[in-house]
């Protein structure tokens, strides 16, 4: 089915958004994989990426996220959605932007996605 992939993309930004640290946590799969940027390092496994988010969620506001021209592949029971991410949030009273292409994989657990890696490579502003 076309766009589930997407659909499921949009889901995990939503809870994102809403900083619902247990909407984003059903959402992902138990060896989730996620690069920290800030840090600069992986994060692996459910444990370590909900330390990461619960310290993420503590420390933002006012998120918007939108992801634009996503692309879909699908084969069997495991999913590929590229795409660009367009965020803006306030972290420590600060206002941020980020821009960067993205990649997600998934993995069908259950008859729903289950996200297992998310690779974001935000790309600074050109002058």
């Amino acid at each position: 089915m076309s766009g589930e992939l997407e659909s499921a993309a949009n889901d995990f930004v939503a809870a994102i958004d809403s900083l619902d640290l247990a909407g984003i946590m059903q959402l992902i799969a138990q060896d989730v994989q996620n690069v920290d940027e800030v840090s600069r390092r992986w994060l692996r496994g459910n444990d370590e990426v909900r330390g990461y988010l619960a310290g993420l969620v503590a420390a933002v506001s006012v998120v918007h996220t939108e992801l634009r021209e996503a692309q879909e592949r699908v084969w069997g029971d495991t999913g590929l959605l590229t795409c660009w991410i367009e965020q803006n949030y306030t972290m420590d009273g600060n206002p941020q932007k980020v821009s960067a292409p993205t990649t997600l994989v998934f993995r069908r657990e259950g008859g729903g996605w289950k996200l297992a890696l998310f690779h974001s490579i935000p790309l600074p502003e050109q002058p």
